[in-house]
């Protein structure tokens, strides 16, 4: 009896995975991939839609808040909405230059250079009247030394974030132990929630009594 030829393993030469474990391995990340940019997609598609009803519910009745229901009514998240943000913002530079130099002419800073005068605000003194005009909620300015509120030219309160809506999962709970993320996958995977991702719902079978009169009208 002939014994079968081994291969050497060369030293120091790390053994190769099994070609089958490899193949798996990719194929899977292949399947999950693909999943991952169907869902991704409609993901985005519907948080656009929702965006934009809760913007103009927002602005037809102060929606602040809206919950996520399954269809038996679970509640399974909320999305929130969060206000935007404005900050005070030199929109003229001219005129606030021109205002500093007027009122606080040590923060107003000349340069010489050949053929050319620079003239310009310390940044530190520009960003202080800009942060009070932020937290005064308005376009002014009050001397810590004199008490003058001035009206600073040049500066306007604009946008810095607009308002965004976030959506959070409910949490388990002794009322319902089960978490909101928990609750929808029990949900896809019970087939209710075909309709929101039909792309990747799985083809409905038909029940055993049903299969069995197609099988009997086909032979």
């Amino acid at each position: 009896m002939s014994e079968q030829p081994q291969t050497e393993q060369a030293p120091g030469k790390p053994a190769a995975p099994d070609p089958v474990e490899v193949r798996d391995a990719v194929t899977r990340q292949a399947v999950l991939g693909a999943l991952l940019d169907e869902v991704k997609s409609a993901y985005k598609d519907a948080k656009k839609t929702a965006d934009d009803l809760l913007d103009k519910s927002h602005k037809a009745g102060g929606t602040t808040q809206v919950d996520a229901l399954l269809p038996d009514g679970t509640k399974v998240g909320s999305s929130s909405r969060s206000g935007g943000e404005r900050e005070a913002q030199v929109v003229d530079a001219e005129a606030f230059r021109g205002w500093v130099r007027d009122n606080y002419p040590t923060e107003h800073v000349v340069e010489f250079v050949p053929a050319q005068v620079l003239t310009s605000v310390r940044p530190g003194f520009a960003g202080k009247v800009l942060a009070e005009a932020t937290a005064a909620g308005t376009s002014q300015f009050v001397d810590g030394t004199s008490g003058v509120v001035h009206d600073v030219p040049g500066v306007e309160l604009r946008p810095s974030r607009a308002a965004s809506h976030r959506l959070t999962y409910t949490r388990g709970s002794k009322a319902q132990p089960t978490s909101g993320r928990d609750l929808v996958a029990a949900a896809w995977r019970a087939g209710v929630l075909v309709e929101f991702l039909p792309a990747l719902a799985p083809a409905p079978t038909a029940p055993p009594a049903a299969a069995e009169a197609e099988q009997g009208a086909e032979q």
